[in-house]
């Protein structure tokens, strides 16, 4: 399978955070979903994705071209939703629409009106003037109105409510039907990616902890949940992350037929959520 999004060695070092060997791919037509904790790396990543902050090392390609030497092109087939507003706040929502369109080749009115109609946006109200969520159903408006063959989004579900998360996702999975396309989806709701992605890419501490098919984690990890008796040295070294009470503990494993075979019938094993996964793996590393 071609590669939509290729990230390779890439470094980028600040005063107090350092983002490390960051290594991914994401092949075409196909949900990547990319998490960690606040402050792991995410948006860096992003915007070194987008040429809006220069890398250290390594290198970027986007649909097998270089993302620096060709970012023009590039971005004329790519559509991205930030956590910010990036728009001018002064200016209606039609006019806002009339700068950003001739940048882009590729650009439909048709499917400009049909979004701003399904998501009940009013075009003669200042930008200024929306709320968080509206403004983010704009900016998604805007990246599905040219075609994009790329689609890259920085916390697209924040402040939006349930009902438009869940037709959000209809959306990202209906324009999967092009085979030829893609998305980032970056988030620290798992919930959402628990749904619709078909990859996982966990960044903390600005390293990537592993980038591997959604399927392949569920299946593969478990929370086995036992008598506080059972815990030692030995035994801890099979979680991940582990949690302790009075009562018992409860860890995050990523072999769950070596903890079958541990364990046997002495501990409940159940499989894990992103939440879980995410939570227990952050747990660990503290």
């Amino acid at each position: 399978m071609e590669n939509i999004l290729e990230v390779q060695n890439v470094n980028k070092s600040f005063k107090d955070f350092n983002l490390k060997n960051i290594n991914f791919n994401l092949e075409k037509g196909y949900i990547m979903g990319f998490i960690g904790p606040n402050g792991a790396g995410k948006t860096t990543t992003i915007k070194l994705i987008m040429n809006l902050m220069k890398r250290d090392s390594g290198t970027i390609k986007i649909f097998g071209l270089d993302n620096i030497k060709d970012e023009q092109s590039i971005k004329n087939r790519i559509g991205f939703v930030y956590d910010e507003n990036y728009f001018y706040e002064d200016i209606n929502l039609l006019e806002m629409k009339k700068i950003i369109a001739p940048f882009y080749s590729k650009w439909d009115d048709k499917i400009f009106n049909h979004y701003i109609s399904r998501f009940n946006l009013p075009l003669k109200k200042k930008i200024k003037n929306l709320s968080k969520g509206m403004k983010m159903k704009y900016s998604l408006a805007i990246a599905l109105s040219h075609n994009a063959d790329f689609i890259m989004m920085d916390e697209p579900t924040s402040g939006l409510d349930p009902i438009f998360r869940s037709e959000l996702l209809e959306i990202l999975s209906d324009l999967l039907q092009d085979e030829n396309k893609g998305i980032l989806f970056s988030t620290h709701i798992t919930t959402d990616l628990d749904k619709i992605a078909d990859y996982i890419t966990f960044i903390n501490k600005g390293e990537i902890v592993f980038s591997k098919p959604k399927d392949d984690l569920l299946e593969n990890y478990g929370i086995i949940k036992g008598p506080k008796e059972m815990i030692d040295q030995d035994i801890k070294k099979e979680f991940i992350g582990i949690q302790q009470n009075h009562f018992g503990f409860e860890g995050l494993t990523q072999n769950i037929n070596r903890a079958r075979q541990i364990f046997k019938d002495s501990v409940i094993i159940e499989k894990p959520s992103l939440e879980d996964i995410m939570l227990y793996t952050v747990r660990g590393s503290l």
